[in-house]
């Protein structure tokens, strides 16, 4: 009788820390200490949004490496992840003992909950820290959050952000005509103005009302952007 074969170790590619170096210029060298092939990527505290993932999914695979999953500190990275496909784990910071105080708050609200698939006419889907839904909610669905809400898709239901109470939460949207928005206590209604061409949106809590503004990658607040205020419900 034979003997099982032990189970292969994973073989994790760790990024430095964001503020330590460019992982363009780490990346080259890491051929001498991780063998080319699958891999978990530990991207620790950096924080990426689609476009500087797909960048470096694309770099990591010229040097022959497969990532199988990612692992951050960073919500907004794992939402990244998770929109283009990618398995994702969020640890928080706290977790590794690294927490230095410098991390972003909006890291450090909770977990991630992932819902695939368009919410139809009396769905509801809660998370107790943000939610991402990849594809449309329509209308009759609802989306509930104590963190942020994240919709990879049309947002034309009801959603509510900080849930909890937090009026730094935001709700974002790849186009955002929902019937209802909710952030904290603050209630109102969608927007009647067509949405920006080909950009994102985000309503967030301005000067104690809500606005809706263009959403730049990584989602990250831009006081510079053009505001749309609207009426509230």
């Amino acid at each position: 009788m034979n003997a099982a074969s032990p189970a292969r170790a994973r073989r994790v590619l760790i990024l430095p820390p964001q503020r330590s170096c460019d992982w363009r210029q780490w990346l080259p060298d890491q051929r001498e200490f991780l063998a080319a092939g699958s891999v978990d990527l530990h991207l620790g505290d950096w924080s990426m949004g689609c476009r500087e993932l797909t960048e470096l999914m694309d770099a990591l695979a010229r040097e022959g490496y497969t990532v199988q999953q990612v692992i951050t500190h960073c919500a907004t990275t794992q939402i990244g992840a998770a929109a283009l496909g990618f398995p994702s784990s969020h640890r928080p910071i706290q977790e590794s003992g690294k927490d230095n105080g410098d991390t972003d708050s909006t890291d450090r609200r909770g977990d991630l909950r992932i819902h695939r698939g368009t919410l139809r006419a009396g769905d509801q889907f809660s998370s107790e820290g943000h939610a991402l839904i990849i594809g449309d909610v329509n209308p009759g669905a609802s989306v509930t959050a104590n963190g942020d809400v994240y919709v990879w898709g049309r947002l034309r239901g009801r959603a509510h952000a900080g849930a909890a109470g937090s009026p730094s939460a935001r709700i974002i949207a790849l186009q955002l005509r929902p019937l209802q928005l909710r952030i904290a206590d603050l209630v109102a209604r969608g927007p009647e103005e067509p949405p920006w061409p080909g950009q994102a949106e985000q309503a967030c809590i301005r000067d104690g009302d809500i606005a809706i503004e263009p959403a730049q990658p990584p989602f990250l607040d831009d006081q510079t952007n053009q505001r749309k205020s609207f009426s509230a419900g």
